[in-house]
């Protein structure tokens, strides 16, 4: 995960993840696929994204997951002194991280869930 290329946090299994995909293949970027499901990012690694992202862990969190509701998410805070518990549970659990996020070369990142974030991609 350096800036100066581009990478993809993809689950094959989710549309909106090979929406991205396919819109980066579409536009003639080169990019690196990490299935970050079977290769979970460390917390250092969210840390990382998440200062790309201008970002809380809570924020780009799937609170509707099994495991969110088990782990009891919804009652976690959403404070600084929060945040680590919130890392810790995104390193374990990446289903928990919303997808894909997008990498990009100029040192971005974006949640690429919809078109008109893909298409910012272009820019």
């Amino acid at each position: 995960m350096t800036s100066g290329h581009t990478e993809i946090w993809h689950n094959p299994r989710c549309s909106k993840s090979r929406n991205a995909a396919a819109h980066l293949d579409a536009t003639g970027v080169d990019y690196t696929v990490r299935r970050y499901l079977d290769d979970p990012p460390t917390v250092e690694e969210l840390r990382a994204v998440l200062a790309r992202l201008g970002a809380e862990p809570w924020e780009i969190t799937r609170t509707g997951e099994d495991v969110a509701k088990e782990l009891g998410l919804s009652g976690w805070g959403r404070t600084e002194a929060d945040r680590e518990r919130w890392l810790a549970a995104l390193a374990e659990h990446p289903k928990l991280i919303q997808r894909p996020i997008v990498l990009t070369a100029d040192g971005g990142a974006v949640v690429a869930r919809d078109e008109e974030t893909l298409r910012g991609l272009d820019r």
